[in-house]
């Protein structure tokens, strides 16, 4: 069996110094940003185009919300 080499403190961190956490990416969307590849949960919009009715989606969970007392 052969020995095993030896890792110094400083192997180890120059490996690890790939490890970092990036910031995610943000769009501007007009006045309001949001993350990448996802709707704008403020206007329900992707890509310039409505992908969610907001007011809606508001109006029935505060229904839901009435319903379940």
């Amino acid at each position: 069996m052969t020995v095993r080499m030896r890792h110094t403190r400083s192997q180890s961190n120059n490996r690890r110094s790939h490890h970092a956490l990036a910031k995610p990416t943000l769009t501007a969307d007009g006045a309001s940003s949001h993350m990448r590849h996802r709707m704008n949960p403020k206007t329900g919009a992707y890509r310039g185009r409505k992908v969610l009715d907001v007011a809606a989606k508001a109006t029935k969970k505060a229904s839901k919300a009435r319903a379940g007392r």
